[in-house]
């Protein structure tokens, strides 16, 4: 499939200071491919400018400069795949408890367009995220371009058999982008320690940080738990529920702000007010037949006024009559009373 452009309106050119979702930054397309620590878990061939802009291949990073097409050696596996996949779950329902919509790109193409002598670079991270879609910039389906559309709040690398430190993190580091995450998964082969490390933007470079800034106060700890773990454990649930309560108070919206959150509580409000008349009615029921009084089956669900009227009330005039059609009766008189 043939990608589309971007917009029929020219292309300006970045300016040196790009702008990170209303952040100023600086960006650069980042040292020479000769500079980048590519190492051998990556396959490279030539592929041209065109080629690069019909394939529909996953490509790691492509330069334009070199017409240098990077691939990960070791195909897409579960493993590799699971955590980014995961990520678009859990974000949705920090979306639901803020009651705002968190929109997930997965591994859409990342550019840094053409600037003075140097070409077209793409890159592709495993899960992009953007938490204010209704107000993000971006120009059709192929790609973000570095100087026209708002960065990712987060990018997610997966490292299951490669290492993102070596090359990719220098050019996000360069192009500015906000903040960066890269999960060593639990059951990567990878020697170095299994985890999470968020990078953080700070000025023009990249710092650790022991939390997200996008999502505040999800721990790094707590991200990599909820992203490997087989089903989600209550410290998880708890944790996406504060991060969204947090974004939910910053942005004046909460969970009755999400249409299916929202139908779910008046789905359950409306079957607790059914099991309450169902209540009411066993009792009045009981009353009546511990008297002798006969009652047929739908009554007295079936009575005016009945849904409204207070239980203590009802047991009182349950306990007055002699027949239906007298409860009927000192029903209608209670609810003609002032």
């Amino acid at each position: 499939m043939t990608r589309q452009p971007l917009s029929s309106v020219p292309r300006q050119l970045p300016p040196a200071d790009a702008t990170a979702n209303g952040a100023a930054v600086h960006a650069t397309p980042g040292p020479p491919l000769a500079e980048l620590g590519f190492d051998n878990a990556y396959r490279r061939y030539r592929m041209t400018a065109a080629e690069q802009q019909d394939s529909e291949r996953r490509l790691e990073f492509w330069d334009g400069d070199t017409e240098t097409a990077l691939e990960v050696r070791e195909g897409p596996t579960p493993y590799h795949e699971r955590p980014s996949h995961r990520l678009a779950q859990l974000v949705e329902r920090i979306a639901q408890v803020r009651g705002k919509p968190i929109a997930c790109f997965g591994n859409m193409d990342l550019e840094f367009p053409a600037k003075g002598e140097c070409r077209k670079r793409v890159l592709q991270a495993d899960q992009s995220l953007y938490l204010h879609p209704e107000r993000t910039n971006l120009v059709g389906p192929s790609a973000m371009v570095v100087g026209e559309n708002h960065y990712p709040d987060v990018v997610l690398e997966v490292d299951y058999s490669t290492d993102v430190r070596r090359a990719k993190l220098k050019l996000y580091e360069a192009w500015g982008f906000p903040e960066v995450w890269v999960d060593v998964p639990d059951q990567s082969p990878w020697r170095r320690p299994h985890g999470i490390t968020i990078h953080l933007r700070k000025g023009r470079s990249f710092a650790p940080a022991p939390a997200s800034r996008a999502f505040p106060g999800w721990r790094a700890t707590e991200i990599h738990t909820a992203l490997n773990e087989e089903r989600l454990s209550a410290g998880t649930v708890q944790a996406l529920e504060r991060v969204g309560r947090i974004l939910g108070e910053r942005a004046g919206t909460g969970p009755d702000d999400d249409p299916l959150i929202h139908s779910l509580r008046r789905q359950t409000q409306a079957d607790d007010r059914a099991a309450e008349l169902q209540r009411r009615a066993a009792l009045v029921r009981r009353l009546l037949t511990s008297r002798g009084v006969k009652v047929t089956a739908d009554f007295p669900l079936d009575q005016p006024g009945f849904a409204d009227a207070d239980v203590e009330a009802l047991a009182d005039i349950a306990l007055d009559c002699t027949s239906q059609a007298d409860f009927a009766a000192l029903l209608e008189q209670a609810r003609q009373a002032p």
